[in-house]
């Protein structure tokens, strides 16, 4: 995943060191969450003394926030990516099932970094919340005009509710970190079917003969 760029009065060995400090901070909140992530374990899996983290990071909070911006970031990217490089033509309903492989990869295959992102951004305090509220809207906007253009195109079922079923189907997704890597079952299996799920429950129901 691409990160996000250091200061250039920083070294190429500073920025390796920030790199290290934001990639251990996003192992240590994917896993454990936001209220026990301690500077003291995510410098000592840097490999820094704590104190160098305030080198980078005013803090504890700063660097939560970074890391977390980073990942929400990435699947934005991810997603808005996927959905560019579709031929114009394609239907709506289509795009919102490339829309899901595209989030749901970006929390599988990019790094902690996502997983940090979805895992505590119910966790976040309020001023955090707030800051980040832009980006989250944002994104949210992407997903808002794919399910918009498939109701314009007569490609939904009759009567759901846009927003409703938009954030049932990003809740779904996001959930999927919870169990999916215990659950044995391939990551093609889990992409596949989040798609077939979501194209049969949103499609417009069949057209009588």
């Amino acid at each position: 995943m691409a990160t996000a760029e250091v200061p250039r009065t920083l070294t190429d060995k500073s920025a390796r060191t920030q790199e290290r400090i934001r990639a251990a901070a996003a192992r240590i909140l994917s896993e454990r969450g936001i209220a026990t992530a301690r500077l003291g374990d995510i410098a000592a899996a840097a490999g820094v003394q704590a104190p160098a983290i305030y080198y980078y990071y005013a803090s504890r909070e700063e660097l939560i926030e970074d890391v977390i911006r980073l990942g929400q970031i990435g699947t934005e990217a991810r997603v808005t990516q996927a959905i560019e490089e579709l031929d114009g033509h394609t239907p709506a309903l289509e795009k919102i099932c490339v829309a899901v492989e595209a989030h749901l990869r970006a929390l599988h295959e990019l790094s902690d970094y996502t997983t940090a992102a979805v895992r505590n951004v119910g966790q976040m305090p309020t001023e955090m919340r707030e800051r980040m509220r832009a980006d989250q809207r944002r994104y949210g906007r992407v997903w808002k005009r794919l399910f918009e253009q498939a109701r314009d195109q007569g490609e939904l079922r009759a009567g759901l509710d846009l927003r409703t079923a938009q954030l049932l189907v990003i809740g779904a997704l996001n959930w999927t970190p919870e169990w999916w890597a215990d659950s044995r079952v391939p990551l093609e299996t889990l992409v596949t079917t989040a798609c077939e799920l979501t194209r049969h429950g949103l499609a417009s129901d069949p057209v009588a003969p």
